[in-house]
């Protein structure tokens, strides 16, 4: 099933203490937003990369997708204020005929059979995401004390890509920005609307590097499928 995919890739990941955009951290010798993109560049039914960067990275992150040889970059698009914004900045750019998908730049490692399956059940729903359900047991807390233990079975960790008709996700985004809505990701603001959103279940390794100690499950993930 033919798509094309927003990578929002504006935020300045303050949380991994660099002082500068995460993305352009490398790892394994390639800058991790380029393994992102690598991903979609491979995959047959990627019709085109929608990358939405900061004004500031905007110079450099062209540069270095020109440096690595990446051909399907639709356009570079320049980020809103918040990430729903830069997502809805590259969503009036494409056509209404397609599957979207949005997609974490700082998530290197989605697979390409992962996104197959998500692009069908987009188009038979209209609207799907990748999830894993949650490991963890779960607390409801108020203030520092502990008020519910909340039952885990029907509890799912969201991920991205999130994959949509194109009409759908115009509409969601046209309805958040009239009611000055700001949803928790792209499928909260189809989720608003009444329709339904397709659990695909995912798995583990599609992590989103977001502190320095996740450059090290990274490496883990990398070796672990050089090896296989």
């Amino acid at each position: 099933m033919a798509y094309e995919v927003i990578i929002p890739a504006a935020g300045q990941g303050k949380r991994m203490g660099l002082g500068k955009n995460k993305l352009f951290l490398e790892i394994e010798g390639l800058p991790v937003f380029i393994h992102t993109l690598q991903v979609f560049e491979k995959d047959n039914n990627c019709d085109g990369i929608w990358l939405v960067v900061s004004a500031q990275d905007k110079k450099e992150m062209q540069s270095i997708v020109e440096k690595y040889g990446v051909k399907k970059i639709r356009g570079i698009v320049e980020g809103g204020k918040e990430r729903q914004n830069s997502v809805f900045h590259a969503v009036k750019k494409i056509s209404n005929q397609t599957i979207v998908l949005v997609h974490d730049a700082a998530r290197p490692f989605i697979q390409v059979e992962q996104l197959a399956r998500l692009t069908e059940a987009a188009e038979e729903k209209g609207a799907a995401v990748l999830a894993v359900p949650i490991k963890d047991t779960v607390k409801k807390v108020e203030g520092d004390l502990v008020v519910e233990t909340v039952e885990r079975s029907s509890l799912w960790a969201i991920q991205t890509p999130q994959a949509f008709r194109v009409s759908i996700l115009k509409e969601a985004h046209e309805k958040a920005e009239l009611d000055t809505s700001l949803g928790t990701d792209d499928a909260s603001l189809v989720e608003r609307l009444g329709l339904p959103v397709q659990i695909i279940e995912g798995n583990y390794d599609n992590i989103k590097l977001t502190t320095p100690e996740d450059i090290y499950f990274a490496e883990a993930i990398i070796t672990k499928r050089r090896n296989k």
